[in-house]
């Protein structure tokens, strides 16, 4: 078990979700997406949250993310209760403590290749230079610097993932969250991605990925399973 200090919860946890209930109300019908889910992650762990379609996989990332909100239960992240922070409170949390890849790569058109990655950074009080010096290094480790200038459109779906990888390890995040990252991409491509995020886990990064692929949940540590909004199964990828 890891020591307890700064960024761990006290059990050790990076992340550590307590009895998550989360509850959708549309024209008086109560769905109930997950149902007391309780999870950790270390720190450096690389865990897969697989299931059918419907579970409440994305619902789950989401609320990792602060995106959202459960209904009930407790959410620690870095030693930090954060499942009832106001807007603004989880806007800061996620703008520093959590890395989005997403499956549609989510890049901004009129955007170059390095200005997408300096965005998040530019929510944070940092100096230009700073800023620039991460973007060189973020777009350096997934081998995008030559393609700095360049603009979405001029990219392969899998040169945009890289970018998107890059924009989300810049602010050096506690977690990175991915939500099928291989789901636009073609089979090949896809392979290239999870090499990738691999790599990255092997130089210290915590990974939370969304699949429905088997092949790419074999590449985290460990397997988590959801059915009808439940935790069924946890065990080594």
């Amino acid at each position: 078990m890891a020591e307890n200090g700064p960024g761990s919860t006290q059990n050790g946890a990076l992340i550590a979700l307590s009895g998550i209930k989360k509850v959708f109300y549309t024209d008086e019908v109560e769905t109930h997406a997950l149902a007391d889910v309780h999870l950790e992650v270390k720190k450096g762990e690389y865990v897969a949250i697989s299931g059918p379609s419907g579970c409440g996989k994305t619902t789950l990332l989401s609320i990792l993310g602060l995106l959202d909100s459960p209904s009930d239960g407790d959410y620690v992240l870095a030693g930090e209760h954060v499942s009832r922070l106001a807007p603004v409170d989880r806007a800061r949390v996620r703008n520093r403590q959590i890395g989005f890849i997403f499956q549609a790569f989510n890049l901004i058109g009129d955007l170059t290749v390095a200005e997408n990655v300096e965005l998040p950074l530019t929510y944070r009080d940092m100096p230009a230079g700073e800023r620039r010096d991460r973007v060189a290094r973020a777009l350096e480790r997934v081998g995008m610097s030559h393609r700095a200038k360049h603009f979405p459109a001029q990219l392969s779906g899998g040169q945009q993932q890289r970018v998107a990888v890059a924009r989300a390890v810049a602010g050096d995040p506690a977690i990175l969250l991915a939500d099928e990252p291989t789901g636009n991409l073609d089979s090949k491509t896809g392979e290239a991605v999870m090499e990738l995020l691999s790599e990255l886990h092997g130089h210290g990064a915590t990974i939370c990925m969304v699949t429905h692929d088997s092949r790419y949940a074999h590449y985290a540590d460990r397997e988590v399973s959801l059915f009808d909004g439940r935790v069924v199964e946890t065990a080594t990828a």
